[in-house]
């Protein structure tokens, strides 16, 4: 069961289709694994398990009779807690939402039930993917599988931790600010957040308009295409949605990168925000991987990385206010006070704060787009190793820098990957972002470091006798 329930999308597709793997086999598999570790980790709020059985069954018969109709056919994955699911509760970890069942699947919802998945269940996010980690809210906080002392980081941290621990293959989370990217790197997962508008929005609970995002975490990247090619197109539906052609995901996953041009932000990892030597150290052996695969690497020259925060955090807290507001004012009580705090700081923006900060992300998406005209990707560091789990002040929010946050202001698509593991165990993580709509070229970029090393052969172990 356990090798099983560590087969990527890829192999476990590649096996069903040539019918050496059963749907059914696969998903009891998981579901197995869950009730046997999830009380350590805490990963899933809601468990679909008839559900997906019944998914899985419908599959293995369509399978057996006319073959897969995509790649996820047959295949379980799961679903961060702010994707809305017909008939299935949907709660964004809040008070709020604790008995709100959906009429209607959310856009990524549709397209994965038409693509055959089986749906295993929800999983644990930080309070309306904003507020966290939290221990006043509907559910506990989800845990790291490589430590369980440690944070997933967050918001996407139930969908983090179960790709990681071998609970699904596949997951969707949301990304305003790092939230696909954080977890994905603090759990040594690949995640992407893709270009905005690729990926609707439609039918995901909000946390911030203009800078919300959609997007798959998987084990490879490899997978992210899979998911991609799936969940990828325009949705009329959406606003911010952008009507562009869906390339060709998986196709682009060449293994050649000979010839591609890195940029690297020298002077936010050398002035604005140094990593730790560690840290460092690693992002440079990874840089030394993709020398030997035939690519260049050049420094740019980026605006000053607290120019992007300061912008997205005025935009974010303001638009977090103007979602919240009335609940706010009504029954304050039902948030938990981490999510509070950073309402209420939203309440203090003033209309020219907002349409200053509006303005500098136009300046800034416009200088990062100049840039990434002279190169392919550009890489840094996702973030350092994950910490300890414990509370925050709300106030960090605002108080610490990101080097996930430009790529939301500017849209480029972003993508983290894992490359490597600090003394204590815990994952390093390199990230890697492109040019608007060039999803395709970053996840190739992705997918031939994965296979030029050996860390996606790596896993956390959880012990069945370990106890809560």
């Amino acid at each position: 069961m356990t090798d099983l329930a560590f087969l990527s999308i890829t192999e476990a597709a590649r096996l069903i289709a040539t019918r050496q793997l059963s749907p059914v086999e696969l998903t009891e598999a998981y579901l197995t694994r869950i009730e046997a570790l999830d009380h350590l980790l805490d990963s899933f709020v809601t468990l679909t398990a008839e559900r997906a059985r019944a998914e899985a069954k419908a599959a293995e018969a369509t399978i057996m009779a006319s073959g897969p109709i995509s790649r996820m056919h047959g295949i379980p994955y799961c679903l961060k807690d702010i994707y809305e699911t017909a008939g299935i509760r949907t709660t964004a970890m809040s008070k709020l939402l604790a008995d709100n069942v959906p009429t209607r699947d959310s856009f990524c919802q549709e397209k994965l039930v038409a693509a055959g998945g089986v749906l295993l269940g929800k999983n644990a996010t930080w309070e309306f993917a904003h507020g966290g980690p939290s221990w006043d809210i509907l559910f506990p906080p989800a845990r790291n599988p490589w430590n369980r002392a440690y944070s997933p980081a967050g918001s996407s941290s139930g969908s983090a931790t179960a790709v990681a621990a071998g609970f699904a293959p596949a997951t969707l989370g949301s990304d305003t600010g790092g939230s696909i990217r954080g977890p994905a790197a603090a759990c040594g997962i690949s995640g992407l957040k893709p270009t905005y508008g690729l990926v609707s929005r439609r039918g995901v609970i909000p946390n911030c308009f203009s800078h919300d995002h959609a997007g798959p975490l998987a084990w490879t990247s490899e997978d992210l295409a899979i998911l991609m090619q799936i969940i990828s197109g325009h949705d009329p539906e959406d606003p911010g949605s952008a009507n562009v052609p869906v390339p060709d995901f998986t196709a682009a996953l060449t293994g050649d990168v000979k010839g591609i041009v890195i940029g690297v932000p020298v002077s936010w990892l050398e002035e604005d925000d140094p990593p730790k030597p560690a840290t460092k150290a690693g992002f440079d052996a990874a840089l030394e991987v993709f020398r030997g695969l035939g690519c260049s690497v050049r420094p740019v020259k980026l605006p000053p990385l607290r120019q992007f925060d300061d912008a997205k955090k005025t935009i974010a807290v303001a638009e977090l206010f103007t979602i919240h507001a009335k609940d706010l004012r009504s029954r304050p009580e039902m948030f938990g006070a981490s999510l509070r705090y950073r309402i209420i700081a939203g309440g203090l923006v003033r209309a020219e704060e907002y349409i200053n900060a509006m303005r500098m992300r136009t300046d800034l998406a416009r200088a990062m787009q100049g840039v990434m005209e002279t190169v392919d990707v550009v890489m840094l560091p996702t973030s350092e190793p994950a910490g300890k789990l414990e509370p925050v002040p709300p106030s960090s929010l605002f108080t610490r820098s990101s080097f996930t946050t430009p790529f939301n202001v500017g849209g480029n698509p972003a993508l983290s990957v894992c490359c490597g593991f600090a003394e204590n165990g815990m994952p390093f993580s390199l990230q890697i972002a492109g040019q608007l709509f060039d999803d395709a070229t970053v996840l190739r970029v992705g997918d031939a470091y994965e296979k030029a090393t050996p860390w996606r052969n790596q896993r956390p172990f959880l012990a069945v006798t370990e106890t809560a």
